[in-house]
């Protein structure tokens, strides 16, 4: 392994996690290492000074000239297909490839499998959903990706894994030409992240890619008919099967839900006749015993489908979604208040993801707004608005879902809070409060991105969560 890359001068596009998780696994193997960042700071000054102990050059400031005698350049997901960078590597002839493509490359003789996992939405709670069903069935493994530890570093860990699975974004897809998955997942597609994909057909086929070379399933969600002509567009070994999920009964070769029980009628030996009981649906309940929402059930299906084209047993199936806990800002309950439940969907940054939260609850306050990032929000009101009692608009794109209400839900009382700071959000809690009424739910459900007022989705549900907290106990939060 080593000699393939010694001597080889790879330049490395971005010092974030990923990028400097490259250089270093790059220049351990004998590479020559340039990492390039536009940026110029403190903290990239410091991690410049961290790799220039490893003999890695580090170039601040500049991300558009190719660095003279580069044979490859590794780069960090986010960064777009049109950069200048990468125009500058095609004119010379140079392959453009992203983290995941190199720890592909990377795996050695006997390497785990990948069971890979894309989607709009649900990614992150589906591979920690099947990670630990994986643990139940006492394998080793880890969630990797676009989650947790750099999927370089734990291909080159020294202590084996039995088998992986791996979260991948489009970004990193695109960037994956070579990645051959034992099983994978799309969960669903829906319009996002267009401005860096360009249209929503490059960021469906990048998704796609996912499914490229599958050995043993192509597992796709009945409901989004888009995800399964994905399977069928895709090139895969002889012998791969297609595995649907669904919220009801299952067909021939799916996975589904028959009385409150999740049923396999695709890894059986009869799936004409007969089926077998994986779990209950009560079983990924969260910690805090709350129903669990649609998406994930059927974000425990697709999970379930994984490992079970993986050759695990029912049993561990339960026993992992039983043990699994959602993690921050993911339809999490913080607490009840005179009879309203308050729950926290900070992470639900797009209307896919919203109207899969707000579809979860009968009667909402729905606390929303934030940058659009070029959405439209009419389909997501209009299929939302009968589960409204009243919505509390915050942020910088809030108009547009005003608009939306008023043409789609125009009896729902709506709250304009016309100011954009981060103490915004307690005067939301306490306007949502005063709508609410006893059974209803107030519900963080953004369906928009948190940089306009916060540093990121996390920091918003704190936000919330706190103003709740403070609710409860009968103080003011910071306003």
């Amino acid at each position: 392994m080593t000699s393939a890359w010694s001597g080889k001068h790879i330049t490395v596009a971005g010092l974030g996690v990923s990028g400097i998780s490259a250089a270093r696994a790059l220049a351990g193997l004998g590479a020559r290492v340039t990492v390039v960042d536009g940026g110029d700071n403190e903290v990239l000054r410091d991690r410049a000074a961290s790799l220039a102990a490893g003999d890695i050059t580090v170039r601040l400031g500049d991300a558009t000239t190719l660095p003279e005698g580069t044979d490859l350049v590794v780069t960090s997901p986010g960064w777009k297909p049109d950069s200048p960078l990468f125009a500058a590597a095609a004119e010379a002839g140079v392959d453009v490839v992203g983290d995941v493509e190199i720890a592909w490359r990377l795996r050695g003789e006997g390497a785990a499998p990948w069971l890979a996992v894309t989607g709009t939405n649900g990614k992150t709670t589906t591979v920690q959903m099947l990670a630990s069903i994986l643990e139940a069935a006492g394998l080793r493994t880890a969630a990797v990706g676009n989650i947790g530890t750099p999927i370089i570093d734990v291909v080159l860990s020294q202590e084996p894994y039995d088998v992986l699975a791996v979260e991948l974004s489009s970004y990193q897809l695109h960037w994956a030409p070579s990645l051959r998955a034992h099983s994978a997942a799309v969960l669903n597609l829906a319009p996002d992240h267009l401005d860096w994909h360009g249209s929503m057909a490059a960021y469906a086929a990048d998704k796609g890619r996912i499914y490229e070379g599958n050995k043993v399933a192509c597992v796709y969600n009945v409901a989004d008919p888009a995800t399964e002509r994905l399977v069928q567009q895709a090139d895969v070994e002889e012998g791969c099967r297609a595995i649907g999920f669904t919220l009801g009964p299952p067909g021939l070769s799916e996975l589904g839900v028959v009385d409150g029980i999740l049923v396999d009628r695709a890894f059986v030996p009869d799936r004409r006749t007969s089926a077998q009981e994986l779990a209950e649906v009560a079983d990924i309940a969260p910690a805090t015993g709350q129903p669990a929402a649609p998406h994930n059930i059927a974000n425990a299906l697709a999970a379930a489908a994984l490992a079970r084209a993986f050759g695990v047993e029912p049993a561990a199936v339960r026993d992992g979604l039983r043990a699994f806990r959602p993690d921050a800002h993911r339809i999490a309950h913080v607490a009840d208040v005179d009879g309203v439940a308050y729950v926290d969907d900070s992470k639900a940054t797009n209307t896919h993801a919203a109207e899969a939260s707000l579809a979860a609850y009968g009667s909402i306050v729905w606390i929303a707004g934030g940058l659009a990032k070029g959405a439209t929000f009419d389909e997501l009101v209009a299929a939302s608005a009968k589960r409204l009692r009243g919505v509390v608009l915050l942020g910088a794109d809030r108009r547009l879902i005003g608009e939306a209400l008023a043409r789609h839900a125009p009896d729902v009382p709506v709250t304009d809070l016309d100011r954009t700071d981060t103490g915004a959000m307690a005067a939301a809690v306490r306007e949502a409060a005063r709508l609410a009424r006893p059974g209803d739910t107030v519900l963080l459900a953004p369906a928009c991105a948190s940089m306009d007022m916060f540093a990121n989705y996390n920091k918003r549900g704190d936000a919330f969560a706190e103003a709740v907290l403070a609710l409860a106990a009968g103080r003011e939060a910071d306003a």
